[in-house]
């Protein structure tokens, strides 16, 4: 993830300054625990500002609303106490080329701050911290001991220290090419690695795209360079200094991030703050969304290896249990012979009634003839008995898997992040899961609790136009089949394989021709268990003949008077 640099900061503070200077505080709320989001309202518009110290994306923008949930953090209630109905006045550096941003905070604009919101984009070690008129500090997003550093501690009523001074060189827009290059090239190495030692304020991604736009490798060493190398990078060395002093930046997007000079642009974004809230917000979704996806997997895979492991266990139970009509059958022939038992016999063979074979039953010589055909008698008793207890534990457990199976599928299909609705399918999967008591909601990280299935259903378009609405999990499957559907609807299913509910939509008098209803099934059949295979069968039907029996857990439907017709997964899967 691209880190925010001296040279980001800095344009992004240059336009919140432009455009959000002064500005009431309305609220504050804090997203999760690394960013707060300040409600800020001018007198033309009202928007929320992000300030992040996520060690990974900290940064300062402007930013979505924040969802509608309680928030439970006390830093957010802190801020709000001191700065709430107050006017941020100014968004000024603590010293040239430091990254340390202070927001001021007074009753109106035109007087003197009252409180100072340092924010300090310093990577792993970044914070926000907010301190009095005195610079005292109230509060901070990260206290640090004294135990922790003895060098710059950070607690509640002590003065605020600015970080270290920085002990490279600053970059000056009247410095000579010639002193420049002779300071960069002083020793051999290359000369992205050479820049970096030379001088402050520079990043890896901001020499990246400056070295893009000179034609020139980052590895290549400085004794090599030609003179006309030289000539390219020092204008564009001119080129981003005249930019800090002018502000004029260029926010585009990069193939592998972003940038603010206009080097490298793959996608001009509109504005600064959208440009880095775009970013951030889909790096850290991108984040959440593996991490999510690798442990509801993993916690799938265990519960499942658990349920199969029970599941065997009852099929071999029953297993035994066919036997039973053979131990009652061996007890009929030894009743019916008793004749031929004789004392201290360990087995007897007798011919069976039915198909006159021979039959072997073992006896215990210590007891008769009456004995023996008692004691297979209550073996049979034991086995049936046996069976009617294990078969509904076995339904049981079939159902819970059949139902995981079901969930199992639905992460298979969200197998990779492209937008914030795919971590929202993933949430509310985590979130069923959770509601059916197989996760505890402590162990898993969440930005917000989806009380409701959410409606960013899988849309598509029939060769007709008819519009095509398919579920992403469980809850958006229950809630497409018995509150979307309508009476004219078709719904689509895998037949008996776990998979999507999947809508075609038809309004009052509409007849799909055989070409919708084959591109629907084809649909189905990719998003089921079964994608990667040729042909899978698929059941249509009307939704009032789709039934949810009491206590089914969410997905599981059943159905009747349905129609089947052969999807074809492979056609969906590589258009």
């Amino acid at each position: 993830m691209q880190p925010v640099d001296f040279t980001t900061l800095k344009a992004a503070c240059g336009e919140l300054r432009a455009n959000w200077l002064p500005a009431r505080t309305e609220q504050v709320f804090q997203r999760d625990r690394y960013t707060i989001a300040i409600a800020l309202r001018t007198m033309k518009k009202q928007d929320w500002l992000d300030i992040s110290w996520h060690p990974q994306a900290t940064r300062i923008c402007i930013g979505e609303p924040p969802p509608r949930i309680p928030d439970t953090f006390t830093f957010s209630q802190q801020l709000i106490h001191q700065l709430g109905g107050l006017a941020l006045v100014a968004i000024d550096f603590i010293a040239p080329w430091e990254r340390v941003v202070d927001l001021k905070f007074a009753p109106r604009p035109g007087e003197e701050a009252l409180y100072h919101l340092y924010v300090e984009v310093m990577g792993k070690y970044s914070n926000a911290i907010l301190t009095d008129a005195r610079n005292e500090i109230i509060t901070a997003a990260h206290q640090v001991s004294q135990q922790q550093s003895s060098v710059r501690p950070i607690q509640t009523g002590q003065p605020y220290q600015p970080p270290p001074k920085l002990t490279g060189t600053i970059p000056s827009l009247g410095k000579s090419q010639a002193r420049w290059q002779e300071r960069v090239s002083l020793i051999p190495g290359g000369i992205k690695r050479q820049l970096l030692k030379s001088y402050s304020g520079l990043s890896a991604a901001l020499l990246d795209t400056m070295l893009l736009t000179a034609n020139i490798a980052t590895d290549t060493s400085t004794d090599t360079l030609t003179s006309d190398d030289w000539d390219r990078l020092f204008a564009c060395w001119q080129e981003w200094l005249q930019t800090l002093e002018t502000g004029k930046f260029q926010p585009a997007g990069t193939e592998n991030g972003y940038t603010v000079m206009g080097w490298g642009q793959v996608a001009p974004a509109n504005n600064i703050q959208e440009l880095l809230n775009q970013y951030y917000t889909d790096q850290l979704n991108q984040q959440l969304f593996s991490q999510l996806r690798h442990q509801l997997s993993q916690k799938l895979q265990n519960i499942l290896g658990k349920l199969g492991s029970k599941a065997q266990t009852f099929k071999d139970r029953l297993q035994q249990s066919d036997q039973a009509d053979e131990y009652r059958q061996k007890a009929d022939l030894l009743m019916a012979h008793l004749q031929n038992w004789q004392p201290g016999m360990k087995e007897i063979i007798l011919v069976d009634f039915e198909t006159n074979e021979p039959i072997a039953i073992t006896l215990q010589p210590d007891k008769n003839a009456v004995q023996n055909a008692q004691k297979l008698y209550k073996q049979y008793q034991k086995l049936k008995r046996a069976r009617a207890a294990v078969e509904p534990l076995l339904w049981e457990v079939q159902t819970e898997i059949d139902y995981l199976e079901q969930v199992e599928a639905a992460i298979s299909q969200i197998d990779q992040y492209q937008t914030a609705k795919d971590l929202q399918a993933l949430e509310e999967i985590r979130d069923e899961l959770i509601g059916q008591k197989y996760l505890e909601a402590l162990e898993y990280s969440s930005r917000s609790s989806i009380d409701r299935a959410s409606t960013n259903f899988h849309r598509y378009r029939t060769p007709s136009g008819f519009e095509v609405l398919i579920g992403r999990n469980n809850n958006q499957n229950d809630y497409l089949t018995f509150r979307v559907a309508g009476d004219y609807d078709l719904w689509f299913h895998a037949q008996e394989i776990p998979g999507s509910h999947v809508l075609l939509r038809l309004e009052p008098g509409k007849v799909p021709e055989e070409k919708d209803l084959q591109f629907t099934a084809n649909l189905a059949a990719y998003f089921s268990r079964a994608r990667q295979s040729d042909q899978v069968p698929v059941v249509y039907t009307r939704p009032n003949r789709v039934y949810k029996p009491k206590g089914t857990k969410p997905g599981l439907v059943v159905y009747k008077q349905e129609t089947i017709i052969w999807g074809q997964p492979g056609i969906i899967r590589n258009s």
